[in-house]
């Protein structure tokens, strides 16, 4: 037994209703236009009420009849996170994704040097985000019989380096906890397919034009382009559910 293919019968995104953690930045502003291209509702939440306003005017912008919604939600407030679940079910009727994108990095010259602090901001961003958000859109995403919940990790996670120990820590816990997610979704499915998918699209690291225009000369070599990612980011849609669920996705080499 297969999963259901989309939400309105044609096997993508049309019709369905797709909340995007951490809109704001260039990953968020190129999975928001994406998502409108392929007919999704979009309802966006960043901490950054200027940058994610502006990522909802340019998604609105580019595709006139996308319905395209920001809101500033506290992910690191399970309550205020749990409301903008419970919120999105409520008005549009349905939930079929979370995409997680809260991203942030520290790191120091050498493991010795190691702020722990460090740890501290970190784990809020990338973890606890990812708890929060997963906690409040697992039902949602359950009952969609298509959700998807959607992790941006680095390969650096699997792979961690002396200066890099609370970035891949982080990286690593909410891969883990994803993966829990995962198999949640999977017991859900019994004996057939499971209802909803979590998965882990996993990058060296994110380039975008802004960072080539400002270093012309540099070559990203392994980077992933946030367009690209965007791009993988959808096409989970089109995939039964038993083949997206419980699995990192490489979108550069496994190490």
């Amino acid at each position: 037994m297969t999963s259901t293919q989309g939400t309105g019968g044609g096997g993508g995104l049309e019709g369905a209703v797709v909340a995007v953690a951490g809109a704001a930045g260039p990953a968020g502003q190129a999975t928001l236009l994406r998502l409108a291209e392929a007919g999704a509702t979009v309802l966006a939440a960043d901490a950054d009420a200027e940058r994610l306003a502006t990522a909802v005017d340019a998604a609105q912008s580019a595709h006139g009849g996308a319905t395209v919604v920001g809101d500033t939600v506290d992910l690191l407030d399970l309550g205020a996170t749990r409301e903008w679940a419970a919120r999105a079910e409520k008005e549009f009727g349905r939930v079929d994704g979370l995409i997680h994108l809260v991203g942030g990095w520290r790191g120091s010259a050498a493991f010795a040097e190691t702020d722990l602090a460090d740890w501290d901001v970190l784990h809020d961003l990338l973890v606890r985000t990812v708890q929060h958000t997963s906690l409040a859109f697992e039902g949602g995403l359950r009952r969609s019989g298509n959700g998807r919940f959607l992790l941006v990790s680095a390969a650096g996670a699997s792979r961690p380096t002396a200066g890099n120990a609370a970035y891949a820590a982080s990286k690593a816990a909410a891969e883990a906890w994803t993966l829990a997610l995962g198999d949640a979704f999977r017991k859900a499915g019994g004996e057939g397919a499971p209802p909803a998918a979590a998965a882990i699209l996993v990058v060296k690291a994110l380039v975008n034009e802004q960072m080539r225009a400002d270093r012309p000369k540099a070559k990203f070599a392994g980077f992933t382009d946030v367009e690209d990612l965007a791009a993988a980011l959808t096409r989970t849609w089109s995939k039964p559910t038993e083949e997206v669920n419980g699995h990192r996705l490489w979108l550069t080499p496994q190490p």
